[in-house]
């Protein structure tokens, strides 16, 4: 059975990290190697600063790792064991299925980094469904190009996931139009920021109980203001839902004190674990 936890993204700590450089498909699986380690910790010394923040599932932006030689992987790895965290996901965070022509170069860069969620021990990837203009033909190619990535998630024994984000995945019909499609075999992460607007939460709830995980993000006006009506509305609406994975905390709000923008939020999302 799944189970209800706090989780915490390394997105929510990009600052921490130094704010490692971006990397895409243009640059295959080159790293800014010079971006990165210039932050108060690296991404070895976090899975123990994580669990010592009382947290013990954590969520891996691609980009945030400083190598992928798999002597580094094999570290990161123990890392995480050590520190007894949980690594849920790898977020791949580039990537358009749908371009017109650079889809095959991009689903290609993807496998790669389902390869590396792998080997990290994750238990999921989350790959971005789509950028395109929706239409009826983009819809088709990325549940086309979805499917074919689930093939390299089995070899990896991880599970393929996508996100409420891009404009594949901007509205509840399509979401419910792709996965439908596929049986099961591509999983959801909710996640609160993505969508605005009046039909914010509708929407959402639409959603919502397709959802493995959560990207429990709220939004702060400045430090220490956080919007907590739509914050509790979303959870509400997760939880109406029967929602049972990990709310991975994201933070990225005003002012330099990630952990504190955290511990606000973690204080929220709690009541909802239970």
């Amino acid at each position: 059975m799944p189970t209800p936890r706090l989780s915490v993204s390394t997105w929510s700590l990009h600052r921490q990290l130094g704010k490692p450089g971006f990397t895409g498909p243009a640059h295959d699986l080159q790293i800014p190697t010079e971006t990165h380690n210039k932050g108060p910790i690296s991404l070895l010394d976090l899975p123990m600063r994580i669990a010592e923040f009382g947290i013990n599932t954590v969520e891996i932006c691609h980009f945030h790792l400083p190598s992928v030689e798999k002597s580094y992987l094999s570290e990161l790895r123990a890392a995480l064991q050590g520190a007894d965290v949980e690594l849920f996901s790898l977020l791949i965070d580039d990537g358009d299925i749908t371009h017109p022509s650079n889809a095959e170069r991009d689903i290609v860069w993807i496998e790669k980094w389902i390869d590396i969620a792998g080997e990290l021990g994750a238990q999921c990837a989350r790959v971005i469904g789509g950028k395109a203009t929706p239409s009826a033909e983009t819809l088709a190619q990325s549940q086309r190009a979805l499917s074919r990535l689930t093939e390299r998630a089995d070899t990896a024994d991880i599970r393929l996931m996508t996100e409420n984000w891009f404009s594949i995945f901007s509205t509840p019909e399509n979401v419910n139009t792709i996965l439908d499609g596929l049986d099961g075999k591509v999983g959801l992460c909710l996640d609160f920021g993505n969508w605005r607007g009046d039909t914010k939460y509708t929407d959402l709830a639409a959603i919502a109980p397709l959802a493995e995980s959560c990207h429990t993000k709220a939004h702060f006006d400045a430090p220490r203001e956080m919007d907590k009506e739509d914050y509790i509305q979303c959870l509400e609406l997760t939880q109406k839902a029967g929602f049972a994975g990990p709310h991975t905390l994201i933070y990225d709000g005003p002012g330099d004190d990630e952990w504190e923008g955290l511990a606000i939020e973690r204080e929220v999302v709690n009541p909802y674990l239970n």
